[in-house]
């Protein structure tokens, strides 16, 4: 299997160039070398001379980062290195939003160090202020005594000085400023000396040769990338809603995502993409008077929500699906589908033998769509005759109807003539077959004729309580 490895460069020069180096020379990768791919990335970043003082400089690191990431997505990389001890720090807040696994360079130091001391020890450490300050060594080597040198500001001068090492100075001044921090480190009894710092990785070589023990940490970095696989940190479900189709039926299913979702906070909520493209051309009108086509429409719209990393695509539109089983074929992730939820539905909630009555457009009548579904399931379908098919038309597609903004009035009376014959004819349940149509019902979850109460199906909103069930059950195997 091709591993596709890719190194952040940028955030240090040097250093990323370093890390990559070491990557190529790995043993494994030399007797190995069609089984990986390496991508080197470094863009122009603005902070690059600065050193690790202040907050804008971590924010301007979170975005640089980022924008690299999102560009190896689109190569399809299995793994990322990031030669920055300090951009660590927000690591699970990028990781969360980028598909590709992060390699923890303070993973790969904890197991390299705990497997060669299984006592506690004295780590003498030269970082950043910032690194310092934000304890992160300390959570992963807890057991071990950390100890920093007395001369703090000299090994920032070492490190960020206009003849310091990231500008690529590597021995006189910066040197014997590192050299001296790491003597005084042994004098304190250190054992060895961590980096928390990748630009020492550069000058490793001739502190060994002092007889300074102190560790490479971006040939441990690389070593460990390329002998363990990536630790996939769970991501949230992410929902991709093609809406649009109609605008305020997408609205309404959002909505009914977010009532049925159990929260005691927003980010317990589901994560939702809605690509909300109204020009999708009719799917009636190409159903029933073969006007445009909007299958390349809905396929380029679902494309594009793929593209944006989501876990599965719902589609508000009960028209719509005489489209999905062309697009599903062309598509990575599911759609999930509306109508054969609704079927389940009517079945685990009315049993098998009930008959069904179905209001929708004449293209979801005509095209068979529902039809096809409902009688795999075993239920007898009952539909308008063209009058009162008419009447369901009008309700939708009317002056005053639904699609035009209207819930109350002639629309709602429409759709009620259609309904009374339906039920007429015997059916127990009505599926409103058109997303449109729940909007004429905001309390409503019945009618009630001769006596007999007749539920009213809502697709959208069993869609709806089908995802939220879907992220809890992805949740809890994650």
């Amino acid at each position: 299997m091709l591993e596709k490895i890719a190194v952040i460069g940028g955030l240090g020069t040097l250093s990323g160039g370093d890390l990559f180096f070491k990557l190529l020379k790995n043993q494994r990768v030399l007797k190995n070398q069609l089984q990986y791919h390496f991508v080197f990335e470094q863009q122009p970043y603005s902070q690059i001379n600065l050193p690790l003082y202040h907050e804008e400089d971590i924010k301007s690191r979170k975005y640089y980062t980022y924008n690299v990431c999102k560009k190896f997505e689109a190569q399809s990389l299995t793994k990322v290195l990031l030669p920055c001890f300090a951009s660590h720090s927000f690591l699970e807040e990028l990781q969360k939003e980028i598909s590709i696994p992060i390699v923890n360079i303070f993973k790969a130091l904890a197991e390299y160090i705990n497997s060669r001391f299984k006592t506690p020890i004295k780590i003498g450490v030269l970082t950043s202020d910032y690194v310092k300050e934000s304890h992160m060594l300390s959570q992963y080597i807890p057991d071990h005594e950390l100890i920093f040198p007395s001369h703090q500001e000299r090994l920032m001068e070492a490190i960020y000085g206009d003849q310091g090492i990231k500008n690529g100075y590597f021995d006189g001044l910066s040197l014997e400023y590192i050299y001296q921090a790491c003597t005084e480190l042994n004098s304190n009894g250190c054992d060895i000396i961590l980096p928390g710092i990748t630009e020492l990785s550069l000058i490793v070589e001739q502190l060994w040769k002092r007889g300074i023990s102190i560790l490479d940490v971006n040939q441990i970095y690389a070593d460990y990338a390329l002998e363990h696989d990536s630790d996939i940190t769970a991501k949230p479900f992410k929902l991709g809603i093609l809406g649009g189709v109609g605008p305020s039926a997408t609205v309404d299913f959002m909505n009914k995502i977010i009532k049925n979702t159990p929260a005691q906070k927003d980010q317990d909520h589901i994560k939702m993409v809605v690509e909300q493209n109204p020009q999708i051309p009719d799917r009636t009108a190409h159903l029933i008077y073969n006007e445009t086509d909007p299958s390349i429409a809905l396929f380029s719209t679902c494309r594009r929500l793929e593209a944006e990393g989501v876990d599965a695509i719902a589609i508000p539109c009960n028209t719509a699906h005489a489209f999905v089983q062309d697009i599903q074929e062309h598509l990575s992730i599911p759609i999930i589908n509306m109508l054969t939820t609704t079927a389940e539905y009517i079945r685990e909630s009315f049993g098998e033998s009930v008959k069904v009555g179905l209001l929708a457009t004449s293209g979801t009548i005509e095209s068979k769509v529902y039809h096809n579904i409902l009688e795999e399931f075993g239920f007898d379908v009952v539909i308008p005759d063209q009058e009162h098919q008419n009447n369901v038309m009008e309700s939708i597609y009317g002056k005053f109807g639904v699609k035009a903004g209207f819930t109350e009035g002639l629309c709602k009376e429409s759709l009620l003539k259609a309904a009374d014959f339906v039920i007429n004819s015997g059916a127990e349940v009505i599926i409103l077959g058109c997303t449109e149509l729940p909007l004429l019902f905001p309390i409503e979850t019945k009618i009630v004729k001769n006596g007999k109460s007749i539920p009213l199906i809502d697709p959208t909103l069993i869609l709806a309580k089908k995802i939220v069930l879907i992220t809890k059950n992805e949740s809890s195997n994650k």
